[in-house]
């Protein structure tokens, strides 16, 4: 575990390993653990229902300055489809493959080695070096940094300021750095209609048609201008289903 400390490749590619599909019994941070428990900071794991989130704190007082992140990943979807073990961490032509290389145990792992290189060169620091990682920012977020910072602050714990560790880059490594985080909404619209033989379309009630006219308005609206260092906030239409298996059946 050593050379891991030091090693941001290394320790990404042994946080990689862990097959940490959203959300899950995260095996990631029990290596994050025992990276940050060699580096003296005192850890505690928060389980949530069915989400694993890791604090670590190293010093008591402040400024608290804290590094964010998450374990948590996406499905992977068709395994055969891919080239490289999705977990695996493979380097080949001097990328490193599989779920989390870039968002974001990468990030994870370079927080700690730079930490780990800041803690050599200087000593413990004047205030606090934190580490605030959960386990379900890819799924719904129901049990991660929504549930996690109520308990943190019933601890006790307070924030000066935060670096994320999710993937900006654009062009080139650390070519864009977010200023902060715009935030989301997610909808599902439900379309409600009557059954009936396309060859009598009279007969039944297309939601479809409707759907898609609304689908259409909404997307036409202009939901604001954007901000310095933000784009204009967009509509995003991620899936239309009727779930229908034939093709003759309105």
């Amino acid at each position: 575990m050593t050379d891991l400390l030091h090693d941001p490749v290394a320790l990404a590619q042994a946080l990689i390993r862990q097959p940490t599909v959203t959300p899950c019994e995260d095996g990631a941070q029990d290596v994050l653990a025992e990276a940050l428990g060699q580096l003296g900071f005192r850890t505690k794991r928060y389980r949530i229902e069915t989400t694993d989130n890791l604090f670590a704190r190293l010093g008591e007082s402040g400024p608290h300055f804290c590094f964010s992140g998450h374990t948590d990943v996406v499905p992977v979807g068709d395994a055969a489809g891919w080239t490289h073990d999705p977990f695996g961490a493979e380097i080949v032509g001097g990328k490193l493959y599989g779920r989390g290389a870039a968002d974001m145990k990468a990030a994870i792992a370079a927080f700690v080695s730079a930490t780990a290189r800041y803690l050599d060169d200087h000593g413990p620091p004047d205030g606090s070096i934190g580490f605030l990682i959960s386990g379900d920012e890819e799924g719904p977020g129901t049990y991660g940094m929504k549930r996690l910072l109520p308990a943190l602050a019933a601890d006790g714990e307070t924030f000066d300021a935060c670096l994320v560790g999710e993937p900006t880059s654009e062009d080139a490594l650390a070519d864009v750095v977010k200023n902060g985080r715009r935030g989301s909404l997610n909808a599902v619209v439900r379309a409600v209609g009557r059954q009936g033989h396309v060859a009598y379309p009279h007969k039944a009630a297309n939601p479809a048609p409707h759907l898609l006219d609304a689908l259409a308005d909404l997307r036409a609206l202009t939901l604001d201008e954007g901000s310095p260092g933000f784009q204009p906030s967009r509509l995003e239409i991620t899936s239309i289903d009727v779930g229908n298996p034939a093709h003759n059946v309105i």
